[in-house]
Parts: structure tokens; C-alpha cells; sequence
């Protein structure tokens, strides 16, 4: 793509494409967001979206300066399907980790789109909704600035961190997925205990745990992590 992106005002098409449709840049995204869980990274391209809409390729640089541009908007929309369905309640523990587990499952509903922008900074309007609102949540609970932000930064690197992991396991094929599974009863729960003592000890702990995401145990130990230091910071008021 290139830079004649012209004003949200002027961008709209007069004329429905081949398919019917008015392009917009909610439906460009929502098509190319689609194109990429079918067929992967690969399928982000002028042509194959422009396909897709019905559309002469170039009226897509009406509204996106280049691929790059779009995948941006891609991620800003993951981040958006989160926030509009969240409400902050006021308990900040409870808030955090229902926004937390919302992140994953959405990442999960999307994975192929979720690996490729789980590391992109996007600066657009669901993006900076969402730091807002965690921050938002976080001083109110009674955390100083600083801090804020270091517990902020953890929590939404924890959950794009797991993610894309988890994203990247469920794009496998899962002829794959079954198999790395089964590694753990094949494999380690057949260990035996003089040469292995602690995985023979936990080898039904891990057979059963392994096979899905840590992500919720994980949260809960940052949440804890967090209510701990806000105890510290709290009693050293008091001090």
C-alpha cells in the first residue's frame, strides 16, 4: 500500500463493490482479520483482500497507507472486542483478572492474528483505551504512579505473552497438538522413579495440568504478587 490515505470523511465508496457492500474501515478489518485465521500471515495482501471485498485493490489505500498499516488495525481490533465487553466494578483484584482472562480468550478465538500483533504497539483508539483503564484501575486501588505502571507493564506483557504461546499451540495442526499432549503419558509419566524421582512423583499432576494453559495460575500469582506489595505500600504509610 501507500500514502494516500485520504480523511475518514472522504473515504467512503459511493458505489457498493461486486459483492454489494460499501467498504468501510471496520469491514476491511473485520475481512482481513478473517483472511487471517483461514490462511495465515501470507494472506495479508492488497490483492487477496481486495478479492475478498469485491474490490479494486487500490481502493483499499484509501483507507490503510500499507499492510503494516492494516495488521495495526487488526490488533487495535482484538484489543477492542476485549474492552467492549468489559466493565470495571471496582474491586480492582476482581477487575484485573476477569479483563486478564477476557484478553486470552480472546487472543484464543483469534489465534492466528493474536501471534502475529500479541508485540505490536499500535497507539490507536481500543489500545489506549485499555492502558487508561488499567492504569485507571490500578490508582484507584491506591497504588503510587510508579508503581502503577511497573504492575500495568507485568499484566499486559503477562497476557500477550501467553497469548501468542498459547495462539501458536492452537494454529498447530492438531494432529500436532494431540501429539505433543500424549508426550506427557507416553513419556514422562513412564519415568521411573530412581532416575526420576520428581516427575515420577508428579506425573499425574502433570499429565492432567500440562495439556492446557498456565495462564490463569499465572495471573493469580501476579494478582497476589500485586495485593501483596499494595499491603507493603499501604503499612508503610501507616508507618
Amino acid at each position: 500500500m501507500s500514502e494516500r490515505v485520504v480523511p475518514p470523511t472522504a473515504r467512503q465508496r459511493r458505489r457498493p463493490t461486486k459483492q454489494g457492500v460499501v467498504l468501510s474501515t471496520e469491514l476491511i478489518v473485520a475481512t482481513a482479520l478473517g483472511l487471517i485465521e483461514e490462511h495465515g500471515a501470507d494472506a495479508l495482501s492488497v490483492r487477496r483482500l481486495g478479492r475478498a471485498l469485491g474490490a479494486d485493490p487500490s481502493s483499499l489505500y484509501r483507507y490503510f497507507r500499507h499492510t503494516d498499516d492494516l495488521m495495526l488495525a487488526v490488533a487495535d481490533e482484538l484489543i477492542g472486542r476485549t474492552m467492549r465487553s468489559w466493565r470495571p466494578t471496582g474491586d480492582w483484584l476482581a477487575d484485573l483478572r476477569e479483563l486478564g482472562l477476557r484478553m486470552h480468550d480472546g487472543a484464543l478465538a483469534h489465534p492466528r492474528a493474536a501471534v502475529l500483533s500479541s508485540y505490536r504497539v499500535t497507539g490507536r483508539a481500543y489500545e489506549i483505551q485499555a492502558v487508561e483503564a488499567i492504569l485507571g484501575v490500578l490508582r484507584g486501588a491506591g497504588f503510587p504512579d510508579a508503581e502503577a505502571v511497573r504492575i500495568y507493564h507485568a499484566f499486559v506483557d503477562q497476557a500477550l505473552a501467553f497469548a501468542a504461546l498459547d495462539s501458536a499451540s492452537l494454529s498447530l495442526p492438531r494432529s500436532a497438538r494431540e501429539a505433543e499432549a500424549e508426550v506427557w503419558r507416553a513419556t514422562y509419566a513412564r519415568l521411573p522413579a530412581d532416575t526420576h524421582p520428581h516427575i515420577a512423583a508428579t506425573a499425574r499432576h502433570l499429565v492432567a495440568s500440562m495439556r492446557g494453559s498456565s495462564y490463569p495460575a499465572a495471573l493469580e500469582l501476579l494478582l497476589s504478587a500485586a495485593a501483596a506489595r499494595l499491603a507493603e505500600i499501604g503499612a508503610a504509610r501507616n508507618d
